[in-house]
């Protein structure tokens, strides 16, 4: 099979054709990718955000959609045939790692589910059916996006109705968090970011406000938005120490809460005033939204089925697995809300 491979954190992927299968262990399944997502956590490790890496070389991705074309012992969640999201959060099913590929002298790694590939060998827990009728291309936003995103509101802050809310950072998570703020019915739905076509697309899905952060200071915006008094609720996914501690400082004393679902450079730590404490700020991160992806998909399906969550404009431009280093390069630039990567998948 064809995969794009990180030999060498700061440099680009490398397509690699002939990568052999190996044969499944025990809670492994073979799936052929249709459609891979992108996100910054790619961005991240290819270049060498995380830290030291010490699987290298090794594959990429972790949100997709494909076809079961395996299973190992013990699987039983899936059967050959199935169509199947490919996510990164855990659910339920056995946990399994990801496969070790030969290819000429060496042997390239992958974590659990790995979706830049066209082939791979993902943990059964990492997979979850794709409900019948869902679009294959927005199924990939499933994986990590949508979990992340609307798992944020639904599950993590679960707002009051009627309240002021502030979204820092507008990529498929920012933009999911916003869809699933906008119906707890906010007085007041803001939305922070540094891209004008962003910040219109916020808009005609649901923000009240709009706010570019390379024009206006955004906290000093929202308190006079707000009148003064902050924010109830912000929602940070804008990927740096600035927007997780203006995210905090945005909301209210006496009960204003803050989560982030960013994770800036490693070695990089937030600074927070140590009195917004006392005055009633809270501040939390979040792993995934706090989805379970076996209970939460079949509910987020629902609510596009419904009409209640317009998902076509989060992807934004489509690409071929040949030039993911470009849609690398998009999402750096902040070009794009979310990458397609067309890998078996039909235009």
């Amino acid at each position: 099979m064809k995969a794009a491979v990180l030999f060498k954190t700061g440099e680009p992927l490398q397509i690699i054709d002939g990568i052999e299968m190996p044969a499944l262990t025990k809670g492994q399944v073979q799936v052929s990718i249709l459609y891979s997502g992108l996100c910054h956590s790619q961005l991240m490790e290819v270049q060498g955000g995380r830290g030291e890496d010490k699987y290298l070389p090794h594959l990429l991705g972790h949100e997709g959609v494909g076809i079961v074309e395996q299973i190992g012992e013990g699987v039983t969640k899936v059967t050959p045939g199935d169509k199947v999201v490919i996510g990164w959060i855990q659910g339920e099913g056995l946990n399994a790692p990801g496969g070790k590929y030969p290819h000429q002298d060496y042997v390239i790694n992958s974590g659990s589910a790995t979706t830049l590939c066209e082939k791979t060998i993902v943990a059964e827990n990492r997979l979850v059916t794709l409900p019948e009728g869902f679009p294959d291309k927005l199924a990939v936003l499933l994986g990590c996006a949508l979990p992340t995103g609307l798992g944020l509101v639904f599950n993590e802050l679960q707002p009051e109705n009627e309240k002021t809310i502030a979204i820092f950072g507008l990529g498929g998570i920012g933009m999911s968090a916003l869809l699933a703020a906008k119906l707890s019915s906010p007085t007041q739905l803001i939305a922070v970011d540094v891209s004008d076509e962003k910040l219109a697309l916020a808009q005609e899905l649901g923000a009240t406000h709009t706010i570019n952060a390379n024009n206006t200071d955004p906290v000093a915006a929202i308190y006079e938005i707000t009148q003064g008094t902050g924010v109830d609720y912000s929602l940070e996914a804008g990927g740096t120490v600035q927007t997780i501690e203006q995210a905090f400082e945005s909301v209210r004393d006496g009960g204003g809460q803050c989560v982030f679902a960013s994770h800036p450079r490693d070695e990089l730590k937030i600074s927070l005033e140590p009195h917004a404490f006392h005055r009633g700020k809270s501040i939390r991160g979040s792993w995934g939204g706090g989805s379970k992806p076996d209970i939460d998909i079949p509910k987020f399906v629902d609510l596009y089925n419904s009409g209640k969550l317009k998902l076509e404009p989060l992807i934004t431009k489509s690409y071929a697995l040949s030039d993911v280093n470009q849609a690398l390069d998009d999402l750096h630039n902040k070009k794009i809300l979310r990458a397609l990567i067309e890998v078996n998948g039909n235009d």
